[in-house]
């Protein structure tokens, strides 16, 4: 038996790794296990960071005080900011990682604030107010709490066509005894799966007949990393055509995928190709991103070409896309089946809501995605700290953040398919903006301990300059102007020859916040209307069978999600207005605490 750590982190992927950082930080001593030390913060799918609603999360948890942030800037080499022609609510960044150099970081940051175990945990058993883990080589941990963060690793079974095989992401060793471990603590378990493209190498592709795709200088991912950011390579693009279609066609009863071998449920928003082949018959091409692994390897990344086909088919269909014909194969892709747990088992803390002490992130609760399960790692990690130290638990609202809405559609509403995060998920996203992520959460990352004082005061003083920015332009009557779609603040340069000299950082949120002012108080009214829902709190002991008025269906949601508040109630899939009015008038003539037998009387 080994004592002397607070909180076990079982994981050292995205959301273990954020995970034993935050915990650590905030002062509990803690072990994190992973079966293979050399795959700390692994990218068994794509070598990138970020992209459409992920680049927001990304920038959300550098503003709390995580890692991801600083990680990716220290080691990615080619960044692009999406969705340029549209408005700043859609803005996300995406930045190329290099693959190797991005493990090596995160395992030298794990090792200076935690203590990294190799090891299968293959038990977790509860045990004095706490939980005593196990590993498949004999070694007991005595902690107060455990975050569970075990990626695609649950029982994973990988497979290639005919070639099926347990196994985990990259061709390192699965957990199979957990998941009978998480059942016996009563966590309801189901099957996902996931895949990834095939890689090839470099020197065997013609990239004369593809599109060249340059780094943008933009934006770095840490509100605290230097600009500009680093642009060393160049990523291209090539598409799919009727040749490769007819391939994928004709080999549609050796894939695992249409022949019934893949029985979990994969993410509808990022189908292998074979799968876009038949879902989407009307398209003649789809997009292939031919992405670098990294600066020191010839491999890239076959984005837009995920697939479980056998090796052969999958050879046949790459060497049929234009640039790719004498492409030689390095790692044919695969797709693995995995077991998670349902979300709705778990509060918005992150905690199982059987199990206290016992937290999740990740693709263990049925996300998909670096970013997302990073985020859940950090909320899950604040709180295993939290909980450890005897301390309320914190939780983000979907007003005040992408990880807010994140973690109450999977705790609220659950999901039958692998998550992704999207921005038209959140109906505050021209609040949200990846922009303004310090303004909102830096504050409250050094509330917690994540944040140091002088980063927080660098952010106060940020917007002090912004309203006085503002400000000025409204007295100098140049806002008017500047709210038409045409002009910019720099174009108004020659109008305004006495403005200060200020950073980009401060204009731009000046401007934004200038031009969009109308839609934003209107996002702001709504976020304080279901603010007053959010705070009229629920009986956690509530019988909803005996409310009047609320439907069989509604009741039976609300009892097994046990929502917090009226705000979160109301987002219960199958509860309808109705419902969640005959809730509120019970909650305004019920009886307070203890007066049930004098109402009854």
């Amino acid at each position: 038996m080994t004592n002397g750590y607070d909180i076990a982190v079982i994981g050292a992927g995205h959301a273990g790794i954020e995970a034993a950082l935050a915990a650590s930080r905030l002062g509990c001593a803690v072990v994190c296990f992973a079966t293979q030390l050399d795959s700390v913060g692994n990218m068994p799918c794509n070598p990138s960071v970020g992209g459409t609603a992920k680049g927001h999360l990304v920038r959300e948890i550098d503003a709390l005080g995580g890692e991801m942030g600083q990680a990716a800037d220290a080691c990615c080499i080619q960044y692009r900011l999406l969705n340029r022609g549209k408005g700043p609510a859609v803005h996300s960044l995406r930045a190329q990682a290099d693959r190797l150099a991005y493990r090596a970081h995160m395992k030298r940051v794990l090792e200076q604030a935690v203590t990294l175990k190799q090891a299968e945990v293959v038990d977790i058993l509860p045990s004095g107010g706490g939980f005593t883990v196990v590993t498949a080589t004999g070694g007991r941990f005595s902690v107060r709490a455990a975050v569970l963060a075990t990626g695609t690793f649950l029982n994973g079974r990988v497979i290639t066509g005919e070639h099926v095989r347990p196994g985990g992401p990259d061709g390192l060793l699965p957990a199979l005894e957990l998941s009978g471990a998480l059942s016996k603590l009563g966590l309801k378990t189901r099957r996902f799966k996931t895949g990834t493209p095939p890689r090839v190498l470099g020197r065997t592709l013609d990239f004369s007949r593809m599109e060249r795709q340059e780094g943008e200088d933009t934006i770095p991912f840490s509100f605290t990393s230097p600009r500009p950011v680093r642009n060393a390579v160049v990523c291209y693009l090539t598409w799919t055509n009727e040749e490769v279609h007819r391939i994928l066609r004709e080999n549609l009863s050796r894939s695992p995928l249409y022949s019934g071998v893949i029985e979990g449920v994969g993410p509808r928003y990022c189908p292998s190709v074979e799968d876009k082949v038949v879902r989407f018959a009307d398209k003649s091409r789809h997009p292939v991103f031919c992405e670098p692994m990294g600066l020191d390897t010839d491999e890239y990344y076959l984005q837009g070409m995920s697939s479980s086909m056998p090796e052969e088919v999958q050879e046949q269909a790459v060497r049929a896309v234009a640039g790719l014909e004498n492409a030689v194969i390095t790692r044919p892709g695969y797709a693995i089946e995995y077991d998670c747990a349902d979300p709705l088992g778990f509060t918005p803390s992150l905690m199982a809501k059987e199990n206290p002490g016992l937290f999740g992130a990740g693709q263990v609760l049925g996300s998909s995605g670096y970013e997302e399960a990073a985020a859940q790692g950090l909320i899950a990690g604040i709180n295993a700290a939290r909980f450890a130290q005897g301390k309320e638990p914190f939780t983000l609202t979907r007003s005040q953040s992408y990880i807010g809405t994140l973690i109450d559609d999977l705790v609220t509403r659950g999901t039958e398919e692998p998550y992704r995060m999207m921005t038209s998920r959140s109906e505050y996203r021209l609040l949200l903006r990846q922009d303004n992520a310090d303004a909102r959460l830096t504050p409250l990352g050094y509330e917690l301990g994540l944040v140091p004082g002088e980063r927080y005061e660098a952010v106060a003083a940020k917007y002090e300059a912004v309203e006085k920015e503002i400000l000025r332009l409204e007295k100098n009557r140049l806002a008017d102007k500047l709210r038409r779609p045409e002009v910019t603040y720099a174009s108004l340069a020659p109008a305004d020859p006495e403005r200060p000299e200020l950073p980009p950082e401060v204009t731009e949120q000046a401007e934004i916040q200038i031009k969009y002012e109308g839609y934003l108080r209107r996002q702001k009214a709504a976020a304080e209307e279901m603010a007053h829902l959010e705070n009229r709190l629920l009986p956690e002991d509530m019988d909803y069978a005996s409310i009047r008025g609320i439907r069989i269906e509604a009741r039976q949601k609300l009892a097994k999600v046990r929502p917090k508040n009226l705000g979160q109630a109301s987002r219960v899939s199958g509860v309808n207005p109705a419902d969640l009015t005959a809730l509120m008038i019970w909650l305004r003539t019920a009886p307070p605490p203890g007066r049930e037998d004098k109402a009854q009387s």
